[in-house]
């Protein structure tokens, strides 16, 4: 006989509890919103690797959340389970990826010379190690999904955990060199010495909104940061365990967190924030041509070695 709701009792069940109809469904139609306002937004601005990299996790979230209305109808399958658990695992990595390309053009814009390393780098090495983690986590959940025995499940699930682990060691890192950077620049503007500024970039330093965008992008950040840790402990003592199972955890340190982090994303976008200036800034460009005052997109630009 297959199990299912009202035959056989819940704490047979992959989880030991039926996910939350009305609350899921909530979580995943703010993800479908913010899914259609990054795209609106990416495709206006031209924003595509950013939009690329956002709009992946938050369908990831999308998946996830549908998964959990399945397991609301059967939550014995076990393929309910996986399409809830591999997407909802996967897809802030992809969120992160997002973010590390914003902090390289604010660290052009405010002063590479502030930075331990160069802007394209925090590109190159932190989505390097989101790929780490996003490779994985997807064998983590490619083997739990092929699993004949819990033993070849909890495999699955340790691989899972280290792509999580990796993942919260590199934002550790990430934050360390961010607030490195913001530290010198803070000295330097204290003492007067805030020097070697991009002179393309002068309006947008000036800005407000450009404060308020590297404010959102550190709380967003966090709040990923948060989710991860939390993630890594719901899954540290597999699935059986308390914290798996406790539902209200779940639906405050998960969906949330991660609602806040892309609504902040989403209401300061960088394709907003830069407009003209997000291809330039990605390039480590710092000055006009001859001078030239004219739009960016009609200019000739000089490119320092960033």
């Amino acid at each position: 006989m297959r199990c299912k709701v009202g035959v056989c009792p819940l704490d047979m069940a992959i989880i030991t509890y039926q996910p939350n109809f009305a609350g899921n469904t909530i979580y995943g139609v703010c993800f479908i919103i913010l899914l259609f306002m990054q795209l609106f937004f990416g495709i206006r601005k031209k924003t595509w690797t950013y939009m690329t990299a956002v709009c992946l996790g938050i369908f990831g979230e999308i998946v996830g959340y549908g998964g959990r209305l399945m397991l609301n109808n059967n939550p014995f399958d076990m393929n309910n389970f996986l399409i809830y658990l591999v997407p909802l695992t996967v897809a802030p990595a992809l969120l992160t990826g997002g973010i590390y390309l914003c902090l390289s053009r604010v660290i052009v814009t405010v002063g590479a010379d502030y930075s331990r390393i160069k802007p394209k780098m925090y590109t190159y090495i932190f989505i390097g190690c989101d790929l780490l983690s996003l490779i994985l986590q997807s064998i983590g959940g490619a083997i739990a999904s092929m699993a004949n025995t819990t033993s070849s499940r909890d495999l699955g699930v340790h691989i899972m955990i280290a792509g999580l682990i990796s993942q919260i060691i590199s934002m550790i890192i990430f934050f360390a060199l961010w607030g490195d950077f913001a530290l010198r620049v803070r000295k330097a503007k204290s003492t007067g010495n805030l020097t070697g500024q991009a002179p393309l970039y002068e309006s947008l330093r000036a800005d407000p909104s450009f404060r308020w965008f590297q404010w959102t992008l550190f709380v967003a950040t966090l709040l990923i940061f948060i989710r991860s840790v939390y993630r890594v402990a719901e899954l540290w003592d597999g699935f059986q365990s308390h914290l798996a199972n406790d539902e209200v955890t779940f639906m405050i340190f998960e969906g949330p967190l991660i609602i806040i982090a892309l609504m902040m994303m989403t209401a300061f976008h960088p394709g907003r924030i830069f407009d003209d200036l997000w291809i330039p800034a990605g390039k480590g460009y710092r000055f006009f041509k001859h001078g030239d005052t004219g739009p960016t997109d009609k200019i000739e630009l000089i490119e320092r070695n960033y």
